[in-house]
């Protein structure tokens, strides 16, 4: 079983004479330096001054250095730019300004983990991972909650880099609700694997072969939306809060017969021997270097199937059938 932190096992002292830079003031950037600041904790951020985000952080009462600045006067450095960009920002700005006893922190470990970023022995390198978007790790924090997160430790230096990871979990709000160790392998690995097999591109191209099932059946596209994409988050929500189990409890005995009986003929073991060989490519790296290269080549392929996919005709009709829920609209 996993090992798992709460609030009695933070120390925010630990932090009370440190100065943490925020590196990306994005949606996770944002949420960290709030919750951060509020639990007392010294502040600076980084965003390039021609990014929304930068009016953002100005908006919050920061005010936004340069990546090298802030990590000039940081003792800790969050790095929470995009994964494909942190490499170039680490080399241009934050590697000369790592000196002994600093540490570099990160919430996604692929830089660590694929080599793309190779600290110096003589700083700590850990992972404070909130699993939830940054907007969440804000509103939970602000409602006295938290969001679970992920710890783990890559280089501990100082000897104390476990207790400096902790405490930062602490001031985000991640041990009011359980904070659970792992590695950057772990991490990382299954990260990239639930998102190419399951949450992303598993779901997709599953609601697009059933809509397309259903449409070259005769049937209208409309009502193959409803059924394969919208009623989705019905069930999304239903799993998330009580689990497969009580999902299947909750939904007709009809659905939840077809579930049990139908399921398996869809996912058979074809499939699972793909997601083997999905698992395969990404903790061999493979997966790593070529989604290196399409960023160092400009990302063509990556364009071009960005483009193709929008043009799949279920994008057509939710675009129009979206138009009558007003609740969807911002």
């Amino acid at each position: 079983m996993a090992k798992i932190y709460y609030d009695q096992d933070g120390d925010l002292s630990l932090l009370k004479d440190k100065t943490v830079a925020i590196i990306g003031y994005g949606i996770q950037g944002r949420g960290q330096a709030l919750c951060l600041r509020d639990s007392e904790i010294k502040v600076v951020v980084s965003e390039l001054e021609s990014s929304p985000n930068y009016a953002q952080a100005k908006r919050d009462g920061f005010n936004p250095l340069s990546a090298d600045e802030a990590a000039r006067l940081a003792d800790i450095i969050q790095i929470l730019t995009q994964d494909h960009v942190q490499s170039k920002v680490y080399k241009e700005s934050i590697k000369s300004n790592l000196k002994k006893g600093k540490a570099l922190c990160f919430s996604h470990g692929f830089n660590i983990r694929f080599r793309q970023i190779k600290p110096p022995k003589k700083v700590d390198v850990f992972m404070v991972a909130p699993k939830g978007p940054g907007a969440l790790v804000r509103r939970m924090y602000m409602e006295g909650k938290g969001v679970p997160c992920l710890v783990a430790v890559f280089q501990d230096t100082s000897g104390h880099a476990k207790e400096l990871a902790l405490a930062y979990a602490k001031a985000i709000g991640g041990t009011r609700a359980g904070v659970i160790e792992t590695t950057f392998e772990e991490e990382t690995e299954t990260d990239l694997f639930g998102e190419q097999a399951v949450l992303c591109g598993g779901v997709t191209e599953l609601i697009k072969a059933g809509f397309d099932t259903l449409v070259e059946a005769g049937y209208q596209p409309e009502i193959a939306y409803f059924e394969v994409l919208h009623e989705l988050k019905l069930i999304t929500d239903l799993i998330q809060e009580v689990g497969i189990s009580g999902m299947r409890r909750r939904v007709s005995n009809t659905a939840c017969y077809g579930d049990l009986t139908r399921g398996p003929k869809i996912i058979t073991e074809r499939t699972r021997k793909a997601m083997a060989k999905i698992l395969k490519d990404v903790k061999s790296g493979k997966f790593a270097r070529e989604w290196i290269r399409e960023n160092e080549k400009g990302r063509p392929l990556f364009n071009e199937l960005l483009r193709k996919a929008d043009e799949h005709r279920i994008e057509q009709v939710g675009r129009q059938l979206r138009q009558m829920m007003p609740w969807m609209q911002k």
